[in-house]
């Protein structure tokens, strides 16, 4: 028995294939949700759920006042493990801007465990969201301790190996660091600031760095829109002829 197609997929495919075929171009606003909802005779919450579909797929982007837009072909970002790098695919370096955004405060919740500091200990986080053009790509929330806290981070930079650069100069000698990587839908925040839908999942780093005496001297939180985003770890192991020779 051949399965009928729902609207909000009839929808989604007769969307899908105007973009593909470049009668609605990228950057291009969509007609308003009742004027679509009306074209194609369906309620707006079937209309809403067409679009979810394609925002899913990365095609549509929903900015809050403004109205639902074809997105532009986003780069793929490679996280290097490690190194607390991004990468574009296109380029060694990233080529994504970078505005950053710091605050003072004290350790809670979770943060107490992460940075493993007694409640109310005095922290800086810095949030770094970087842009593709105009469109959000990736968000990373970076604390470390408030002594440990540079006065010179750049605001705005065009790649986030300079802002890693500006944290590392108070920082010690890393003697370790642990990275966790999950899969998991986006917070509400997130897929807000990330303008990804809300059943799309992000790829969730947590990256903890120690000293040589085990003092945490940073932690990062980055998230990452699952569709675009690889992340790359490597292990460098001795040789018996290194080994023999140390």
């Amino acid at each position: 028995m051949q399965t009928v197609p729902s609207r909000r997929h009839v929808i989604a495919d007769d969307i899908r294939d105007k973009i593909s075929t470049g009668r609605i171009k990228a950057g291009e606003c969509l007609p308003s949700e009742a004027q679509l909802a009306s074209r194609y005779a369906v309620s707006t919450a079937t209309l809403r759920s067409a679009l979810s579909v394609l925002q899913g797929e990365g095609l549509v982007e929903k900015i809050h006042g403004k109205g639902n837009f074809v997105r532009y072909p986003r780069r793929r970002v490679m996280y290097v493990g490690g190194a607390c790098t991004l990468r574009t695919e296109f380029s060694p370096e990233s080529a994504l801007r970078v505005s950053v955004r710091t605050t003072n405060l004290q350790a809670h919740g979770q943060l107490t465990a992460l940075m493993e500091v007694s409640a109310s200990s005095p922290l800086t986080e810095f949030l770094c969201l970087s842009h593709e053009g105009k469109s959000p790509h990736s968000l990373a929330r970076v604390y470390v301790p408030r002594d440990l806290s540079p006065t010179d981070v750049p605001t705005e930079s065009h790649c986030c190996k300079s802002v890693e650069a500006k944290l590392a100069e108070l920082r010690p000698p890393l003697a370790e660091v642990r990275e966790r990587v999950s899969a998991r839908p986006p917070t509400p925040e997130e897929a807000a600031t990330l303008r990804i839908s809300s059943v799309l999942p992000v790829l969730a780093i947590t990256r903890v760095a120690a000293d040589r005496t085990g003092r945490v001297v940073e932690a990062a939180l980055l998230v990452l829109p699952g569709n675009r985003a690889d992340a790359l770890f490597t292990t460098h192991h001795m040789t018996d002829e290194r080994k023999r020779g140390e």
